[in-house]
């Protein structure tokens, strides 16, 4: 699709959210809720798209150039906690995806998520109140509403707080059961718990993330994700319109994740650390895991990623602050400056690299290829950057009350596995 493609002007024209308009007025880049892109990979079928982690300008930039050509809608994310070691943050990731769309015309549907916006205690409920606008008035137009790491009840109760907080036409996913690999994994039970509490207030979430046997980062735990697990638990669902959002893809082989697309009704695959460490030129697996050496040590490719010179002040300053492999993602934020500053032929080969390896994915993994004109024409057929929701209301108000949920979550397990440090 080019940008002279009557569908796309109608898109541009009626798909970009009012705070896309207020912050890009000149604009061409397709930036849109979640929504559309959740709406184009279900009308293809069987496809999810890749939620990349963009820890840096490199990244962000080859996985648009991937999604161009693979004719994909996509999704560019990033952690409430990665904004804390990246130099991109939620505040600005969508004023650099959108320099970065319109110099390279991209011309695909791009939302742009916060991934993981996590509540860990009621206490952050009342920060987030003021933080979450924030984000929607910096650009971003998909929120990931994370209080899994709270009892059932609390994790409910949060997200019925929240949802005020977050504009109707945003694209909305919910998570249950932290993400932490093999223990504690989630039920069917727990998930229909949080979903019809939601339906019953009138919320439809877009996507729910659950725990389903994997981790996040470099290491594969126990048998990776549990597809038929997950299957269960979508098939539960499919009466309230919830898609699957996969955390963790990283550890996965390639086998694992078509399986995912195949079989379940995931439409959003969040990849951070593999597309990371492609970036730097350190070699990765099929699982997207890094390579180590026999002394435990990152593989650094020749001609690929950044300079030997770079990667060996890199290598030294993890040593000096003790950094282990799953800890490298704390040298984005120390060295974006230095990575900007190489000659733009090493730059340019950085985000390539992304470019291939995203694109491969999209292509050869996640059936994504094609789907861009589907959410084109899912904008262009509502006339409006809000889709709405995907179900009706189902549940009952009057069984959903804060008491009700109180006693309703009292007979469930609260067993969500050990505690743990998870980003995508």
């Amino acid at each position: 699709m080019t940008k002279t493609d009557p569908a796309f002007e109608q898109a541009l024209a009626v798909g970009r959210p009012p705070n896309i308009k207020k912050l890009f007025p000149n604009s061409r880049a397709l930036l849109v809720s979640g929504k559309a892109v959740d709406r184009a990979m279900i009308k293809k079928g069987h496809a999810m798209t890749i939620a990349a982690n963009s820890r840096s300008s490199f990244v962000l930039r080859g996985a648009l150039m991937a999604a161009q050509r693979a004719n994909a809608a996509i999704i560019l994310e990033i952690a409430r906690s990665e904004s804390n070691y990246c130099d991109v943050s939620m505040w600005n990731i969508a004023r650099q995806a959108d320099q970065a769309a319109n110099e390279l015309g991209i011309t695909v549907p791009v939302a742009i998520h916060a991934d993981h916006y996590g509540i860990k205690k009621p206490g952050d409920v009342a920060e987030a109140k003021v933080e979450i606008p924030t984000l929607f008035e910096a650009g971003i137009t998909s929120i990931a509403i994370d209080a899994s790491h709270l009892p059932d009840a609390d994790n409910l109760v949060a997200n019925l707080e929240l949802a005020p907080f977050v504009p109707a036409w945003a694209g909305y996913e919910t998570e249950v059961g932290e993400i932490k690999g093999k223990d504690g994994l989630s039920t069917p039970e727990e998930a229909l718990f949080l979903i019809k509490g939601l339906n019953a207030n009138g919320l439809h979430p877009d996507w729910i993330a659950l725990n389903n046997g994997t981790t996040h980062g470099i290491e594969a735990s126990g048998n990776g994700i549990q597809v038929d697990l997950t299957a269960r638990i979508h098939e539960a669902l499919a009466p309230y319109g919830i898609s699957g959002a996969q955390h963790g893809t990283s550890g996965n082989s390639s086998e694992k994740l078509k399986e995912i697309a195949a079989k379940t009704a995931t439409t959003k695959a969040n990849v951070a650390t593999a597309l990371q460490m492609i970036s730097w030129g350190v070699a990765v697996n099929d699982y997207g895991n890094a390579i180590m050496d026999a002394a435990g040590n990152f593989i650094k490719e020749p001609e690929k990623g950044v300079s030997p010179e770079l990667w060996e002040q890199m290598v030294a300053y993890a040593d000096g602050k003790a950094l282990r492999a799953g800890d490298y993602k704390k040298l984005n934020c120390a060295f974006e400056h230095k990575l900007l500053a190489q000659p733009a032929a090493v730059r340019e080969r950085m985000a390539g690299a992304v470019a291939e390896f995203v694109h491969w994915l999209l292509t050869d993994v996640f059936n994504a290829a094609d789907t861009a004109p589907l959410g084109i024409e899912a904008l262009v057929t509502a006339g409006s950057y809000d889709l709405g929701p995907k179900a009706d209301r189902i549940e009952n108000p009057d069984d959903w009350t804060r008491e009700k949920i109180a006693r309703r979550a009292a007979g469930m397990s609260r067993d969500k596995g050990p505690e743990g440090d998870f980003d995508d």
